[in-house]
């Protein structure tokens, strides 16, 4: 596995806690605290995309 910059652990309310890493390489990482031998694995662009979407309330219907 690639040497990834883990990012503080963002926790929503209640126990939903999330970590955000980027490696050297330009690829970008996201997985639930704790379990980050098991990310989702992107472009580091595709994840800025995903995040603007997330803060423009574009995935408020799967809360």
């Amino acid at each position: 596995m690639a040497d990834i910059n883990w990012e503080e652990p963002f926790c929503a309310e209640g126990n939903n806690c999330f970590r955000v890493g980027t490696d050297l390489e330009g690829n970008a990482y996201i997985a639930v605290a704790g379990q980050e031998d098991t990310p989702l694995t992107d472009s580091r662009e595709a994840l800025r995309s995903l995040i603007l979407e997330i803060k423009a309330g574009k995935a408020d219907h799967l809360l």
